[in-house]
């Protein structure tokens, strides 16, 4: 090196050496650090995980037909809640079907035995109650599912894949949502949602962003099985209205409108008929009392159509399934209008409703 190149390089040490430093800024602490979105989620977690519980279905197997022997078989896994203070759980009726034995494993990971207590497969809805202490259980807020709008956050807790008190966040993706319940009649209103619903999540809570019960998420559509972004919740005003009934009766109650048959709606279809056709009304009943006639046969061996519904209270019914979802809107004692067809006549009729028997 030459003189000049030493000048140089001595000089630019030198600068090196007396430049001063500058600070990087410090990074936050992360356990303090919180956006407002990540704080909502924690809190929601935190105060709703002890609500929500495993649900295990067992049921008795016999290995051999000539064997006395009988073991007890897991039979599938789900997620439930808890309702009250009294020890009542709800969960889908999917989750517990066929069960010879349920089990309810708190966040505690203590373990009970549950008693069916009602049921609905219309609804896909279940209640199941455990003799737990009282300040073991956390029932959730109840929220307002009219109310929703598509955007607004959703929170689903659930047991996906048997991983307990896992939390997928999500928002409302539509409402007024139709599905098809285990008896194949519609449960409407329903919620749709990208928060990730996998297998396991089943009966599991939907929550909004207070850490209300929006919703009990039933069911995903999935080419795979597992979680493509499509989840369905039954709303909370359903669980509201089907809950109470399957504490006090054990099944769903709806009002009788006194039809005893009506024709199969493949048959009403084929026939370019639409509305429900009413084959037989039960005497004494409201629609018998009102005037409604069914089905009957002339001398010649034909049938002759009697009245066809067509509406209740304004409600267009092209099905059975319309009709008993129209008549579920009502209580025992409610006046309603019906509308139907008689032979091309339209005819309107007041109809009180019965109270079914207990």
């Amino acid at each position: 090196m030459n003189r000049m190149s030493s000048i140089v390089a001595g000089a630019l040490a030198g600068a090196l050496v007396l430049a001063p430093m500058t600070a990087l800024p410090a990074a936050p602490d992360y356990l303090s650090f919180h956006t407002e979105d990540e704080t909502n989620n924690i809190e929601i977690f935190k105060a709703a995980s002890p609500s929500v519980v495993f649900v295990t279905n067992s049921a008795l197997y016999r290995a051999n037909p000539f064997s006395m022997n009988v073991q007890e078989v897991p039979q599938g896994s789900g997620t439930g809640f808890v309702w009250d203070k009294s020890g009542l759980i709800v969960t889908n009726f999917h989750v517990i079907e066929n069960a010879n034995r349920l089990t309810i494993t708190l966040q505690d990971q203590s373990a009970w035995d549950a008693e069916f207590v009602g049921g609905s497969a219309d609804k896909d809805l279940a209640v199941l109650r455990i003799k737990a202490p009282a300040d073991k259980l956390v029932p959730l807020p109840l929220g307002d599912s009219a109310v929703l709008e598509v955007g607004r956050k959703v929170i689903a807790i659930g047991n996906p894949f048997g991983l307990d008190t896992t939390m997928t966040v999500g928002v409302v993706s539509a409402l007024g949502r139709e599905i098809n319940s285990l008896t194949n009649r519609t449960i409407r209103d329903v919620i749709q949602t990208d928060a990730s619903i996998n297998p396991g999540n089943s009966g599991g809570p939907l929550l909004n962003s207070l850490g209300q019960l929006i919703g009990v998420n039933t069911q995903i559509v999935s080419p795979s099985g597992a979680s493509a972004g499509i989840g369905f919740a039954i709303p909370v005003n359903t669980v509201r209205k089907v809950v109470p009934q399957l504490v006090q009766y054990g099944r769903e109650v709806r009002p009788l409108i006194g039809i005893s048959n009506m024709a199969p709606d493949t048959w009403t279809r084929r026939n370019g008929i639409r509305g429900v056709v009413v084959i037989d009304v039960t005497p004494g009943m409201p629609a018998a009392k009102a005037g409604l006639v069914g089905a009957q046969q002339t001398l010649r061996g034909e049938v002759s159509l009697g009245d066809v519904i067509t509406e209740i209270e304004g409600v267009q019914v092209a099905t059975q399934d319309d009709l008993l979802n129209a008549l579920e809107q009502h209580m025992p004692g409610d006046s309603v209008k019906v509308v139907t067809d008689r032979k091309g006549e339209r005819k309107e009729f007041t109809i009180e409703l019965a109270a079914p028997e207990l």
